[in-house]
């Protein structure tokens, strides 16, 4: 699956907020309507996005709803979002802790058909402590979910939501990922939970490489 991407490792190592993180650029691949593509990764029309619609960057989270850095890190992503304002952040459901977390996905990927994606992707990632098959319709409800219409559009379109999370694994193994959570930031690929500073100047980096990026496409006159 990497042979579909052209990962340059003259990117090397870039130093970032007192560790070093590799960095590698992605390259398109030649189908748009395959799932590896750089296309359909930054911009899969069913992975829900929330932030600057006419952003000049695209972050791709891959997480989990156990995973306790992605919760950890989640208040610092939004604020830096937001802050910025010229970033589209795209969240891609990647439920690797078992049952519980595919489940939880499921939930609130239905939310979206009921408009409430981002309040239920919220309310999952401020649970502290183990999420359970419990908690999941309380604190939706709480978060102001009708649960019971989320299965029922989670019944409906089971096949577009097993499809979505089916492509979010796959894009995350082409990637090399190995857990969550992982990232997208511009063209480059960063492994791990970042702090906010760190994510402020990976973002700045990526835009420095989108810039060059453009310049070296940009025809002779």
């Amino acid at each position: 699956m990497l042979a579909q991407f052209r990962i340059t490792f003259a990117a090397a190592c870039l130093a970032l907020g007192g560790f070093t993180a590799l960095l590698q650029p992605i390259a398109a691949a030649a189908q748009s309507t395959d799932p590896l593509s750089r296309e359909n990764i930054l911009y899969d029309p069913a992975a829900p996005a929330i932030g600057n619609p006419k952003a000049d960057l695209s972050i791709v989270e891959w997480f989990d709803y156990q995973c306790p850095y992605c919760k950890k890190m989640n208040p610092d992503l939004l604020k830096v979002v937001q802050e910025d304002g010229h970033v589209r952040l795209v969240f891609k459901d990647w439920p690797v802790f078992g049952d519980v977390s595919v489940h939880a996905a499921q939930l609130v990927l239905a939310a979206k058909y009921q408009g409430k994606y981002a309040e239920a992707h919220d309310a999952l990632m401020a649970i502290r402590g183990k999420l359970s098959e419990d908690l999941l319709g309380p604190t939706l409800t709480q978060a102001g979910i009708d649960v019971e219409r989320a299965k029922r559009d989670l019944d409906t379109h089971r096949k577009e939501i097993t499809a979505l999370l089916a492509r979010n694994h796959e894009q995350a193994l082409a990637l090399g990922f190995q857990g969550t959570p992982a990232f997208i930031i511009g063209h480059f690929r960063v492994p791990g939970a970042l702090d906010a500073a760190t994510l402020k100047l990976a973002i700045k980096e990526a835009r420095a490489a989108l810039k060059a990026e453009k310049k070296t496409k940009k025809p002779a006159k």
